[in-house]
């Protein structure tokens, strides 16, 4: 979708200015909320992509006004009021209204069981039913298309022609994810020049390298 979160080459929001140094968290809350996302994933509701995209369906508005983690945390709100796993009301009162299902309880993610489950992480990697279309150094062109639903194709490489840096494989395409679909396409790295997406104005010793999968892209 279009959303808040799609900003690449928009005027008006500034430079990107990296800060020195960064801690991975700047307040104990962001811990927390890192948490909290990790320990609500591992029920099983939902999945990473479906994170993401509970996340982009904010009000872009609200999207921009948030920090990094606040996205985060209403991301995980809206994640659980939409599976039941928590009512608006107990959202409100802060405590909940009835003892937890016993599955639930056995799927709580324990302080003690967290570095293994960071540890094993997620691999995205899935195969592909038909081989790679593209190969590295072959031009192709990000097709043009706005979807309503979740996608990991920028608004701004959509219609621009690039060159295929490298493949990798073949992961779990995050279009179908969102449903519960798991698939994969391959994926590709894209070197698209910067004049390419924003037109003589732009530097012309620059690029852009975007990760695509295959049905994100067409021969050019």
């Amino acid at each position: 979708m279009n959303g808040g979160h799609d900003l690449g080459g928009m005027h008006g929001l500034g430079p990107i200015d990296p800060e020195p140094n960064e801690p991975v968290f700047h307040a104990e809350w962001e811990r927390r909320v890192f948490a909290l996302v990790r320990a609500a994933g591992a029920l099983g509701r939902w999945n990473a992509d479906m994170s993401r995209f509970a996340r982009e369906r904010q009000h872009p508005a609200d999207y921009l006004r948030h920090s990094y983690y606040e996205n985060w945390l209403a991301g995980l709100v809206k994640l659980l009021v939409e599976t039941g796993l928590v009512t608006a009301d107990e959202l409100a009162a802060g405590k909940s209204a009835g003892p937890a299902d016993e599955a639930l309880r056995r799927r709580v993610l324990r302080p003690a069981d967290v570095p293994t489950n960071l540890a094993r992480g997620h691999p995205a990697t899935s195969p592909a039913e038909m081989p790679p279309r593209f190969e590295p150094g072959e031009r192709v062109r990000a097709v043009n298309r706005h979807p309503h639903g979740h996608t990991r194709e920028p608004r701004y490489v959509r219609g621009h022609v690039g060159v295929v840096h490298e493949h990798h494989g073949s992961h779990v395409y995050p279009d179908l994810h969102i449903a519960g679909v798991e698939v994969g396409r391959h994926l590709y790295t894209v070197r698209f020049e910067a004049r390419e997406l924003w037109g003589e104005s732009a530097n012309g010793n620059s690029a852009v390298y975007v990760d695509l999968w295959e049905d994100y892209l067409e021969p050019a």
